[in-house]
């Protein structure tokens, strides 16, 4: 039998360590003391290298006689029982009190580790594919209850609002967007005037480029790659913050204090997005008009034919049902994105992870509310 003692401060009773052979290729470890940081460095050694040569074929941990256990000596009771496990040999801990007991337990892992897990097969990849999707849906169709109760509680209650941040939601998601937005409706005017030039060259039809553009922009192009530009802009934002405040633990302690994280953090975005929005799409279409007028001017056609047709061609009902769009769209992006931040889990990619999925997630609803809207709109004949 061998026994060790690794002193420590007065403040803490003496750390022990006994080891002891028993009958069978058994090896016994009695543990005393307080198994903290300060003493089990010296302790793990001495338990390892008993353990270890030979690897006996029954290891059992008395610790009875343990009064203290930190996360250092939870370590060097889980490094044990792996290292007996991995060998294939038993383990067995005995006499640990209730209260360190269920400490020991918040340190360790369930389940089988990543690296350790056969590859999943065909049909077991469907089967994950599926449920997840089955996840998705129910988180999304319970995210989109929750967010339906807080925006009716909060336009009931006006101020119940947060006016200042959703002010400042707006401001950043709004007027700081306009350049963009401005450059990329005037590139894109350009650049759908010259193509449309181009291919009525053949048919000697360039006088109608102030058609197409028109009816295009007031009543799909403008609303959609507005609202990928907000996605590109501002959901990803969304995400990023509230990610961030899941991350440090600011969305459990609103719990903890009674505060509704959808009340208090989203409410405020989505209201400011769809404030936003139909001055955007603005700002985008009128953009993107200047850009096709420079077009139209250099093929030798008047600023005046240009207006004249537009106005000809384009309907009062275009121009409203593009704005409509925009604020499902807006609605749907900056939903998107606080649900991706809401989500977030712990880890050093997980904001990152929440932001590009925001991105994701909103340009698919994007497209996907395009259709079914474009759909019921040409069934109501609009």
């Amino acid at each position: 039998m061998a026994s060790s003692v690794v002193q420590t401060p007065a403040s803490h009773a003496r750390a022990r360590l006994d080891v002891e052979s028993e009958a069978g290729g058994g090896l016994a470890l009695r543990l005393a003391g307080r198994l903290d940081a300060e003493s089990t460095g010296e302790i793990w050694r001495q338990a390892m290298a008993a353990a270890t040569s030979p690897v006996p074929q029954r290891l059992r941990v008395d610790a009875e006689g343990l009064r203290y256990l930190d996360g250092s000596g939870a370590a060097l009771l889980l490094a044990l029982r792996q290292h007996q496990e991995r060998a294939g040999r038993v383990f067995s801990l005995e006499g640990l009190r209730p209260e360190l007991a269920r400490l020991l337990s918040l340190f360790e892992v369930r389940g089988t580790p990543e690296s350790e897990r056969p590859a999943p097969g065909f049909l077991e990849s469907v089967g994950r594919g599926v449920l997840g999707i089955g996840r998705e849906g129910r988180l999304l169709l319970t995210f989109v209850g929750e967010l339906s109760a807080a925006l009716a509680w909060a336009l009931w209650h006006p101020r119940s609002i947060r006016w200042r941040d959703t002010l400042l939601v707006a401001q950043r998601a709004g007027s700081e967007a306009m350049g963009i937005v401005a450059l990329v409706g005037f590139l894109f005017g350009l650049i759908l005037s010259f193509q449309s030039a181009t291919a009525l060259e053949r048919f000697g039809a360039q006088v109608f480029i102030p058609d197409g553009l028109g009816i295009g922009l007031f009543r799909e192009l403008g609303a959609v790659i507005t609202a990928i530009l907000l996605t590109g802009r501002s959901g990803s934002a969304f995400a990023a913050e509230i990610g961030t405040m899941k991350v440090n633990q600011e969305i459990d302690a609103l719990d903890t204090m009674g505060l509704d994280p959808v009340r208090f953090l989203v409410v405020p975005r989505v209201l400011a997005a769809v404030a936003v929005m139909p001055f955007l799409t603005l700002i985008f279409d009128l953009a993107a008009l200047i850009g096709g007028v420079l077009i139209y001017d250099s093929l030798g056609y008047s600023t005046h034919i240009f207006y004249q047709r537009l106005v000809t061609s384009s309907r009062f009902e275009d121009f409203v049902g593009g704005l409509g769009k925009g604020l499902v769209f807006a609605a749907l992006v900056a939903a998107a994105g606080c649900l991706r931040g809401i989500e977030t889990r712990v880890g050093a990619s997980a904001v990152g992870v929440s932001t590009t999925r925001a991105v994701v997630s909103g340009i698919v609803l994007i497209v996907v509310a395009d259709g079914i809207m474009a759909t019921v709109l040409y069934a109501l004949g609009i």
